[in-house]
């Protein structure tokens, strides 16, 4: 691997910092460029399509040129093509092309027509903007490319040629934080668990379960023993200790069982503008996104300003039998999205929430045995909300001729956008100061463009 020195000496050094940054919980406070002051309420839902969704199967040429052209390839050996009157057509209005949706995503493909759904083309990890001669010498791309958890860090962390703990999701809630001042819920909520993406250097996300409660079993209770349990807990809780790694950790279990009692009632009762518009049946995204529509619906409860979630759905690593697979898959994201579209339309934020796509990695554009696809890399991604400039395509959609100059073999798409520049978009949006977006993304200034316009 063949690093920048300039680059690789800054990283060392940030490395270092976020290390001692992670101290901020022990009375140590980061500056940055500006201290974010807000009116209004936004929120970003990032949903993660672990796996490495086909998008050469959810945005395809549809006109004759443009499909002939995908045809040729994907019919080929074990067929993975998508048949051409099946596809939800829509013309983007910057291109003269035109383009179709896979045909699961029947209920998201009306939302691009109505402005409200953008597409973002080849887009994937990068350290600088790259020609196919710069991955050929060897002149620093992104480390172990094609590697499910490699580039499932790389997507989710903004760095690609550096391990980290910190995501840029929880870079984004530290530079973001102090927007809702006292509030106690954290910026970032996770519904599907511990990842990447959520982790701060100086925040931490809180995770709720995508179903049931939200509590320390065996201490709500009215009943002496429930009351026991809890006294004899914040005893110990509230105990001084000389070792801050002790302290911390009890600071932080107090602090998620003080939080749970906000956060239980609200996860737990029926909220009857939310929950009619999910159908959670065998869709594990739809019961994340619905939980996520609850704790929008209570920001004002919460106090809070700025809210980040995170989703996932797995499956995506379609090597055999990728037909099939991929279709049930977008139909349940097809589903959930449109159904979390309407809910914060029906909650009067459809303006205030952002949601966008990341995944693994693209696929090959040639089909492989089986009926499958292989690891790639550049890939194409959704962004969706009222204030999103759809009914557009963004980045540049790469020409479906193997061989070509963004092919890396096999239809391995190079990259013509970054995730930095991705992710800057979102993080602009959200109300990052332009002196900040290196807090959030430290290698956003290899681009010249930062700002992709797409919301």
């Amino acid at each position: 691997m063949n690093f920048n020195h300039n680059r690789r000496h800054f990283l060392r050094n940030a490395t270092a910092l976020a290390s001692v940054g992670a101290l901020t919980r022990f009375g140590l406070t980061p500056a940055f460029a500006a201290t974010p002051q807000f009116n209004d309420y936004k929120a970003l839902v990032c949903v993660f399509l672990y796996g490495g969704n086909d998008g050469n199967n959810m945005v395809i040429g549809a006109d004759t040129s443009g499909y002939a052209e995908y045809n040729a390839v994907r019919s080929t050996q074990s067929g993975i093509n998508i048949a051409q009157a099946s596809l939800l057509q829509f013309q983007p209005k910057n291109q003269s092309r035109v383009f179709g949706f896979h045909p699961s995503m029947v209920r998201t493909h009306p939302l691009f027509a109505q402005g409200k759904l953008a597409v973002l083309a080849n887009a994937g990890p990068l350290n600088y903007p790259m020609t196919k001669a710069d991955y050929e010498a060897g002149r620093d791309a992104p480390f172990q490319l094609f590697s499910h958890a490699d580039q499932q860090a790389q997507w989710q962390s903004g760095l690609s040629d550096e391990l980290t703990r910190y995501g840029w999701g929880g870079r984004l809630a530290d530079t973001i934080a102090s927007a809702n001042g006292a509030a106690q819920m954290p910026v970032i909520t996770s519904l599907a668990g511990s990842h990447k993406f959520t982790q701060g250097i100086t925040t931490n996300p809180l995770a709720v379960p995508s179903s049931g409660t939200f509590q320390l079993t065996g201490t709500t209770g009215t009943d002496s023993a429930s009351r026991a349990r809890l006294q004899a807990i914040n005893s110990m809780l509230g105990s001084a200790s000389d070792n801050v790694f002790v302290a911390e950790t009890a600071s932080g279990f107090a602090n998620a069982i003080n939080l749970s009692n906000v956060v239980n009632p609200i996860i737990s009762a029926t909220n009857n503008t939310v929950e009619p518009l999910f159908n959670v049946t065998n869709n594990s995204i739809a019961t994340q996104l619905r939980q996520a529509a609850k704790l929008i619906a209570a920001r004002d409860t919460f106090g809070v300003k700025r809210q980040i979630f995170f989703v996932t759905i797995g499956g995506f690593d379609t090597h055999a039998n990728q037909l099939d697979t991929q279709a049930n898959l977008l139909t349940q994201l097809d589903d959930a999205l449109r159904s979390f579209y309407d809910a914060t339309a029906a909650l009067g934020v459809e303006n205030q929430v952002t949601t966008f796509t990341l995944s693994d990695f693209g696929r090959t554009f040639k089909a492989a045995a089986g009926g499958g696809s292989d690891h790639a890399w550049g890939n194409h991604h959704l962004i969706m909300g009222g204030a999103v400039k759809g009914g557009a395509m963004y980045g540049n959609f790469p020409s479906l001729v193997l061989g070509d100059p963004n092919d890396l073999g096999e239809g391995r798409w190079l990259p013509t956008t970054s995730v930095d520049q991705y992710a800057a978009t979102l993080a602009t949006w959200f109300g990052v100061a332009p002196g900040d977006l290196s807090s959030v993304l430290p290698n956003i200034n290899a681009f010249g463009v930062k700002n992709l316009g797409f919301v």
